[in-house]
């Protein structure tokens, strides 16, 4: 026998047990995270995209603190590009998103506002947990827990999908949470306005960790307007300056200290089209400490309204029929 026909029959049985495991493993019957107040079943992330999460950060985190009470961690990138690339189309078509409308009161006139933005959410405050089977218990005693604030929009836990980067999350930063918010902004048209974080149900000095992924979008960050010395003109003066960060897909910013105490951040409109598809998502992992947080995430990101799902064949969001 030749040495060429010697090699190649030595070769080859691996081949073909490579082309088995790739089989084998396609065969494997699909995960899904259940909850009976999931509208549908979640199916759990593919084995690529959760191996490559398990490897993450990407790079290490360079923490920006050049501006007064500005405590920023900013990963560039937190997720690889194809990777990122792939959690985002994922994500997309597998999670349930919302457009909430509500009112508000500006100056004694009643407003309607819809979201601009598409918006989903899930987790529960640290007084309370979820039990194997989705009941809620009390997070010390482990007595069932009925509340009002429970009742009108019903917690639900994060779906693996989502849990497993905000496991990789938690190791990378030291932080704790128990709230994953999702926004998709759809087009440039999408945004959200000035605002921070500093809502009593987040604690005195939140950290927040923002994933970026598809479409390049700009983050701003602004002070917060100071009141002047007693004895001085009336008026306000903001301390510190404006800073832009245009986020690429799988970039992530951790605000934490006294950042959202002291700064405003926002994603503005864009004109003109968004590279790849125009579409980007924001994920951001957050805790809340009391039941008013989980009211609050629940009201303003599920609401009342329908149900919608990235429909593949239009390349928009649409109103879901079912699973």
């Amino acid at each position: 026998m030749s040495q060429k026909r010697t090699l190649h029959a030595f070769f080859t049985p691996a081949a073909k047990k490579t082309r088995l495991k790739e089989e084998e493993a396609s065969d494997e019957p699909e995960k899904h995270s259940k909850h009976r107040h999931y509208p549908y079943p979640i199916l759990d992330l593919p084995v690529s995209i959760s191996q490559g999460i398990s490897s993450l950060p990407a790079r290490q985190g360079k923490e920006i603190k050049n501006q007064p009470n500005l405590d920023l961690l900013y990963f560039e990138p937190y997720i690889p590009r194809d990777l990122a690339r792939d959690l985002f189309a994922f994500l997309r078509s597998e999670l349930p998103f919302y457009r909430v409308e509500y009112k508000i009161n500006r100056g004694g006139i009643q407003t309607d506002v819809r979201t601009p933005r598409y918006t989903t959410v899930f987790g529960i405050d640290e007084t309370s947990r979820f039990t194997e089977d989705g009941s809620i218990v009390d997070s010390k005693s482990g007595a069932l827990v009925r509340d009002r604030r429970y009742d009108r929009y019903p917690p639900r836990p994060i779906p693996g999908c989502l849990d497993k980067l905000r496991r990789s999350t938690e190791a990378a930063t030291g932080c704790t949470f128990n709230f994953c918010l999702v926004n998709y902004y759809a087009s440039g048209a999408d945004s959200i306005s000035f605002h921070s974080d500093d809502e009593r149900f987040l604690g005195p000095e939140p950290a927040i960790a923002s994933f970026s992924l598809g479409a390049r979008r700009d983050f701003v960050l602004k002070p917060k307007p100071k009141p002047p010395p007693t004895g001085h003109d009336p008026g306000t003066s903001p301390v510190g300056e404006t800073l832009k960060f245009p986020l690429a897909s799988g970039h992530m910013i951790l605000m934490r200290g006294l950042t959202q105490s002291n700064w405003l951040h926002s994603v503005p409109k864009r004109g003109g089209k968004n590279p790849e598809d125009g579409g980007r998502i924001n994920i951001t992992f957050r805790k809340a400490i009391s039941k008013d947080g989980t009211e609050n995430y629940y009201n303003y990101n599920v609401g009342t309204g329908p149900v919608y799902r990235w429909d593949r064949a239009s390349q928009q969001m649409r109103v879901s029929s079912g699973p």
